[in-house]
């Protein structure tokens, strides 16, 4: 892809100004940033894609591998290691996009979906990011700073959410500035936690016998949770100056995913072998095994943590909404609808205080799901447009591209009906064959390149078509 030295005429540019400044509320929606609006410097993705992975969701990530998926930590950790290199490399090959095109990564999406095609994934990242994931880190910062407090429970969810929200409703450089600040204190902290946890833990100690199964939904699990950003990739990217290298850009987003889920994932691995009722009691039971100071400035961490990872979630949830083309009469578009989705998330996250741990299981599957398939499509898209201007089609109402969205849905449908492996489903490959387990993603992905193969034809004549 070419970088863009201005804006093609076809462009939504965004009004307003915004540049650096951060107690400021981020104008617009999902247009173009304009290039004089640029700033910033790719390392700085680093702190931002930490931050909100040093959080408890992540831990707990690795908690299930062993309690829930039976293996063992030696078989937990390979997988852990399998999952997140995957979720991390696409998400440093997308963020590295952003620079370049200058809008949100579901904007992005447009190209590969169509204008209105490209509703399937944007509407089910604005509900899975906005409301989804908000929900489950707002459940266990609140469960953290209720252990540590002895406060209500939904009392804490309120601190938390309301936190969540103001960080997102004044947008994109107070999300960066927080998660820069909120880096060493997490890092610290969680540093300090995890060499406890480690010392204490029994490596050597047997699996329940989860076998290939459980570490095939361990790879699907842990993938999910880190390709779960990429949707999210191009959102934080955008502003960054059209030039800015693009290397370093993927590098620094995909080390800052990488990293972080790698090293909580493996150290709530290790927690379950010491002991302790790591589902049914996850958040008291990891902070058990540590001293009473550390485990108290733990909780605290944790609910900073679920503020960090939340803060991004509702930002691109809301982003993701308006990138959907519904047009609102409202400057601050995204901004209200960053309210609304918190307000929505915080009911559903309230359903989700008791019962955490197995809506979490299924929900970090779900994602997966979807993923994979719509990663199938944009990347491969994103080869076949390989040399050609594709910044015309970025809004465009007139670009319509179906082989994008029928190869997502006939993906989805297909994998999940022969491979899903949930309590609430199981598909008739793993009902027949217990050792395949969940290869939902996988097989997912590699059904929605083959249809969108098979199905894309490239159009002549547009500005941006090959």
């Amino acid at each position: 892809m070419t970088v863009l030295k201005k804006p093609a005429p076809s462009l939504d540019v965004r009004e307003g100004t915004y540049g650096e400044k951060v107690a400021a509320v981020e104008p617009g929606g999902a247009e173009f940033i304009p290039l004089a609006e640029r700033h910033g410097r790719p390392r700085q993705l680093l702190w931002t894609w930490t931050s909100p992975n040093l959080e408890f969701a992540t831990v707990f990530l690795g908690v299930l591998a062993v309690a829930a998926f039976g293996l063992n930590f030696w078989q937990a950790a390979l997988a852990i290691i399998v999952g997140t290199v995957l979720g991390s490399v696409t998400h440093g090959v997308l963020s590295a996009r952003g620079p370049a095109h200058g809008v949100p990564q579901m904007v992005l999406s447009r190209i590969s979906f169509g204008h209105w095609g490209n509703a399937l994934p944007a509407g089910l990242n604005a509900v899975v990011a906005g409301i989804g994931w908000f929900a489950v880190n707002s459940v266990s910062g609140a469960l953290a700073l209720n252990t540590l407090t002895g406060w209500p429970k939904a009392l804490c969810l309120v601190i938390v959410v309301v936190a969540m929200v103001v960080l997102a409703f004044f947008g994109h450089n107070l999300v960066h500035a927080f998660e820069k600040y909120a880096l060493p204190v997490l890092a610290v902290i969680f540093a300090v936690a995890s060499l406890i946890i480690l010392a204490k833990s029994h490596p050597g100690a047997p699996g329940h016998g989860g076998g290939l199964g459980g570490f095939l939904l361990t790879v699907g699990a842990t993938f999910g949770y880190a390709a779960g950003w990429n949707p999210y990739a191009a959102d934080y990217t955008r502003y960054l100056p059209a030039d800015s290298s693009r290397r370093a850009v993927g590098l620094y987003a995909g080390l800052g995913v990488f990293v972080s889920c790698l090293v909580l994932e493996i150290v709530g691995a290790a927690s379950v072998t010491i002991g302790g009722d790591a589902l049914g009691q996850p958040t008291s039971a990891f902070t058990g095994h540590l001293p009473t100071a550390v485990a108290d400035l733990t909780l605290l961490a944790i609910a900073l943590g679920g503020i960090a990872a939340n803060a991004l979630n509702v930002y691109s949830g809301a982003m993701s909404f308006v990138a959907l083309g519904i047009k609102l009469p409202l400057t601050l578009r995204r901004a209200i609808v960053a309210v609304v989705f918190g307000a929505i998330g915080f009911v559903v996250a309230l359903s989700g205080l008791h019962d955490a741990g197995q809506k979490y299981e299924a929900f970090l599957l779900v994602i997966s799901y979807w993923i994979g398939p719509w990663l199938a499509v944009f990347l491969l898209d994103q080869y076949l447009r390989r040399g050609t201007d594709v910044d015309g089609l970025l809004f465009d109402r007139r670009h319509h591209n179906w082989a994008g969205p029928v190869a997502m849905a006939v993906g989805v449908v297909l994998s999940v009906w022969l491979f899903s492996n949930q309590q609430k489903y199981v598909g008739p490959v793993p009902k027949h064959v217990k050792s395949v387990g969940d290869i939902a993603f996988e097989v997912g992905f590699v059904i929605s390149a083959l249809v969108y193969l098979v199905l894309w034809r490239p159009k002549a004549g547009r500005a941006g078509e090959a």
